[in-house]
């Protein structure tokens, strides 16, 4: 069985030690991805444009794994405020609506004091 690392660049990555995502056999876990524009690694201060990043984010490393938002099967939302989640479900409607992946919504504090929302998911390339 293939284990494969995919990186953002992000430097957090390296800094901390981990994978934006990790390819193994036919399943892809993407790690808790945050809202950061890793090209310039800016943030947005509202937290629909920070969801709209983060699942560009997580777009970029399920292709790069062979895989799309069609082929998730699970999903973790973290929040620091949960009232903020009802802006992110446009964007996050427009991702999965169609998929309805298995979902959990947490409110817990993030590392850095601008992430409004970070987004892990797992999903499984099929054999067509």
């Amino acid at each position: 069985m293939t284990r494969r690392l995919i990186s953002s660049g992000s430097t957090f990555e390296s800094q901390i030690g981990y994978s934006r995502a990790v390819v193994d056999g036919d399943w892809v876990f993407v790690s808790g991805t945050t809202g950061f524009d890793y090209t310039d690694m800016t943030i947005s201060d509202d937290v629909a444009a920070q969801a709209d990043q983060t699942l560009r984010n997580i777009g970029a490393a399920l292709a790069e794994a062979g895989a799309s938002f069609v082929d998730v099967v699970r999903v973790r939302y973290i929040l620091p405020d949960a009232a903020d989640f009802p802006a992110c479900w446009p964007a996050l409607r427009a991702a999965f609506g169609d998929v309805r992946p298995a979902a959990t919504m947490i409110q817990a504090g993030l590392a850095d004091p601008r992430m409004k929302i970070e987004i892990e998911v797992t999903a499984r390339i099929r054999a067509d």
